[in-house]
């Protein structure tokens, strides 16, 4: 099988680094061998590599924001605009989700209704229901989250698949093959926790319980499985 290719567009708070990376969280969350992955770190200038010979691009999240327009970063949306025209499959997460709907026309900003962290219930919309990665999701599922920004305005050809309380856009198509979600589906419950615990202070100042929160940390399990089935269709479409 041809490898897969991840944009790495950040890291994991210091605190977590002793877990790894956030494309290794994503590689063993995906079920992929060690070299069945290629890592492109765009965050760090590296140059964007050429989309043939891969399986398919996966997009990491990020401490930055889309909104900052940083020039890593609107290179890696124009290549991505260029990659999903081309119909390289491609699934982006967190920051990944924003910078594809950036790329493909949307709006991204600060969310309205503040932060939203921990183990949050997401609840899959009509069009999902046959839809090649999400159809086999239950209507409700839990995922695990941390984000200040968000989609407010899905590209036109976008078709918002999944929300929660807090994010009206929790999933995305963006045509045939490409898929981005807000929550993070390479977070096991230990990951989230550890940023629980970092953001404390910010949560208190927002009048929200730290403690509360992370006793609500819940592994994800429907969430998790969206990259291993993501690895699968992607695997067997023939460019």
């Amino acid at each position: 099988m041809r490898p897969f290719l991840i944009l790495e567009t950040g890291r994991p708070l210091p605190s977590l680094k002793r877990h790894g990376s956030f494309p290794h969280w994503i590689r063993v969350a995906a079920g992929l061998p060690r070299d069945a992955a290629v890592v492109c770190r765009v965050a760090d200038g590296e140059d964007l590599a050429r989309r043939e010979g891969y399986a398919g691009v996966l997009i990491t999240g990020s401490g930055a924001m889309v909104t900052e327009r940083l020039d890593w970063s609107e290179r890696s949306a124009d290549w991505l605009r260029d990659a999903v025209a081309a119909g390289m499959p491609a699934f982006g997460i967190c920051y990944g989700h924003q910078l594809l709907a950036h790329a493909l026309g949307g709006e991204v900003g600060d969310n309205p209704a503040g932060r939203e962290m921990g183990t949050v219930e997401v609840e899959r919309h009509a069009p999902a229901q046959d839809d090649a990665l999400f159809g086999h999701l239950p209507a409700r599922f839990r995922a695990q989250a941390t984000h200040l920004q968000t989609v407010l305005r899905p590209p036109s050809q976008a078709v918002v698949l999944a929300s929660s309380a807090q994010d009206r856009c929790q999933a995305l198509r963006l045509g045939e093959r490409a898929w981005s979600v807000q929550f993070h589906p390479e977070f096991s419950a230990a990951h989230m926790r550890g940023y629980v615990q970092a953001r404390a202070e910010a949560l208190r100042g927002e009048g929200r319980c730290p403690r509360g929160t992370a006793a609500a940390v819940a592994a994800t399990p429907a969430a998790r499985g969206l990259l291993r089935r993501f690895v699968r269709l992607a695997g067997s479409h023939r460019a």
